[in-house]
């Protein structure tokens, strides 16, 4: 008897082939039958007609930071919710675990740290995980049989530095005896399920004592040590992070992404891919790495967003405004300093001449603060600001729009938030993502899901490229959007009879409604433990979400079942063969 059957749903199966009417009938978490509508005779516990509706694989984050939030929201939410079924952790070089047993101080450094280069709850983070294990195996197993998705996880570079380096890891070269160690910790860590190495080398992320994380200090011996080891173990990866991934890669950082592949063997990803038509040059620059790595022996991603995802900011608590050179100094200082160093004209002067400089990178896209709109307000002096241009505000009060946005923030404390518009929403720019999707080593994710969560909703894009796809752009057609969110990552990542519907795979399955697929606005909710704010979206037309065949989302609400796998390199990953 089977479990569950559904029958008459527009199948997109997600290799790519049209979609057919058909049912589908599953057993002990498998698919176990696809055929014509009608033709199963075999009896089911529960059927459901899904008659107009479209069932698809479910969908596959590649680039999420759930590491902690799985703890206290086992639903991965909103990204549950959204069709997703497989998160890939661990990204970035940050992870929760290992931790050394002698110093149980790096517990509360590692927080920090999260908190700090990811943007997470610090209360979250103390409250809501529990911080019972060292070796990675304890920490996936202390997340084994708790979680609503299959989640799988890299270990990060920089918890392998201080496990075995300590505060040394900061600056520090590691000795011969601490690179063995370190070397070995990776090799145990993979043997226990670790999909393979993340790392970053990005002059962006520093830890919560505002120094450069410790891979950062790791020099390129070191790296490619380390992706050797990768190497040796079967379904694993590489995730990786320089400075250039944020606008252009420089020559050196090529050749270190091309020589890490290559040495180990194994696809390396890099986040995040951003397409803009006003700076054409930026995706052949990019995409050189793939190139020169195909040829080389390896094999290099990119990851890009098929959505525009807004990010808010603030002056008043850490966000990319930070990042632009020079910015951080100010943007640092404590609040009453700050806001008397903002109000000198000389000093916004000089901001936003750093601001506009070749060094800022792509953070120039955030410099044109009359494209800001006001969001949250918290005085009097701003009130009906909320949801107004900065350049209409400042036009009607005779000022420059960061003059003006400045004393916006400044009535508020610096508590404003601001919403800076889009400066890639042409259709030059839309054109040339198209384009750029169709590369073999393009792939979308970023998403980001599980970080920044007061500042950013990533976690949607899946439903809303659909959305896209299906009544909006049409930039690409509904089989290939769905082989793109599906079967595309899970090919990438090895995983074991997962990203299609076919008999015998795992039934990670999405039912959704065509003409109403689709992600609502970015709201404020404070959910986290502390009661710690984040922004959520709500899933439009998602009927029903299934993961290993059980029922985890019906109609955008959480079923309370928590039916997914820790999903361990070797067992639940294959091997990618890099090597043409």
């Amino acid at each position: 008897m089977l479990d569950h059957l559904i029958r008459g749903a527009t199948v997109v199966d997600g290799t790519g082939a049209p979609a057919r009417i058909a049912d589908v009938g599953i057993r002990g978490g498998r698919i176990t039958v696809v055929t014509e509508a009608g033709n199963v005779t075999e009896a089911a516990r529960t059927t459901e007609d899904a008659s107009g509706l479209v069932l698809t694989p479910g969908f596959v984050d590649p680039h999420t930071h759930y590491d902690a939030q799985l703890f206290w929201d086992p639903y991965a939410t909103p990204s549950m919710n959204h069709g997703v079924t497989t998160v890939a952790g661990g990204n970035c070089g940050f992870t929760l675990a290992p931790l050394n047993p002698d110093r149980p101080e790096d517990a509360d450094y590692t927080r920090r740290m999260m908190c700090k280069v990811e943007g997470m709850s610090l209360v979250a983070l103390e409250e809501g995980a529990p911080w019972n294990w060292h070796s990675f195996g304890d920490y996936l197993d202390a997340l084994e049989g708790r979680i609503a998705v299959n989640a799988g996880f890299m270990v990060g570079h920089c918890a392998l530095r201080r496990h075995v380096m300590g505060p040394d890891a900061i600056g520090g070269q590691p000795m011969p005896d601490q690179m063995d160690r370190m070397l070995r910790l990776l090799h145990s860590s993979m043997e226990q399920g670790a999909w393979g190495l993340s790392t970053t080398q990005s002059s962006t992320h520093s830890d919560g004592d505002g120094r450069p994380v410790a891979s950062r200090h790791a020099r390129p011996e070191e790296l490619l040590a380390l992706s050797r080891a990768v190497g040796e173990h079967e379904g694993t990866q590489i995730e990786a992070i320089v400075a250039g991934c944020l606008d252009q890669f420089a020559d050196e950082e090529i050749d270190l992404f091309v020589e890490m592949s290559a040495a180990a063997g194994r696809p390396l990803n890099w986040n995040v891919l951003t397409i803009d038509a006003a700076v054409p040059e930026r995706v052949p620059r990019q995409l050189l790495a793939s190139e020169r790595a195909r040829k080389a022996g390896g094999r290099i991603v990119a990851l890009t967003m098929p959505i525009l995802t807004p990010m808010n900011m603030s002056l008043g608590t850490f966000c990319a405004l930070n990042l632009i050179p020079g910015w951080g100094d100010i943007l640092g200082l404590p609040v009453p300093e700050r806001i008397a160093e903002l109000r000198k004209p000389a000093v916004r002067a000089e901001m936003l001449r750093r601001a506009g400089s070749k060094e800022a990178g792509v953070f120039r896209r955030l410099t044109n603060f009359g494209r800001y709109v006001i969001g949250d307000t918290y005085s009097a002096a701003n009130e009906g600001l909320s949801g107004r241009v900065v350049a209409d505000i400042a036009a009607q009060r005779g000022q420059d729009p960061f003059a003006c946005l400045v004393e916006i923030c400044v009535a508020d404390d610096l508590r404003t938030v601001l919403w800076p518009m889009p400066t890639d929403n042409d259709p030059a720019s839309w054109e040339l993502r198209r384009q750029t999707w169709e590369h073999e080593d393009v792939m979308l994710g970023g998403s980001d899901a599980g970080a920044h969560l007061d500042r950013m909703c990533g976690a949607p894009y899946t439903t809303r490229f659909l959305g896209d796809c299906l009544r909006g752009r049409r930039l690409v057609g509904l089989e290939r959007a769905v082989k793109m969110l599906t079967d595309d990552p899970a090919q990438l990542f090895g995983l074991r009879e997962r990203g299609r519907i076919a008999e015998g795979w795992h039934a990670d399955l999405v039912l959704f409604d065509p003409e109403r697929i689709d992600a609502g606005p970015a709201r404020l909710v404070h959910d986290l433990p502390g009661g710690s704010p984040r922004l959520d979206s709500q899933a439009l037309g998602v009927v029903s979400v299934r993961v290993n065949g059980v029922e985890t989302v019906r109609d955008d609400a959480v079923t309370g079942k928590v039916p997914g796998t820790v999903l361990r390199s070797g067992r639940d990953t294959c091997t990618v063969v890099t090597a043409h």
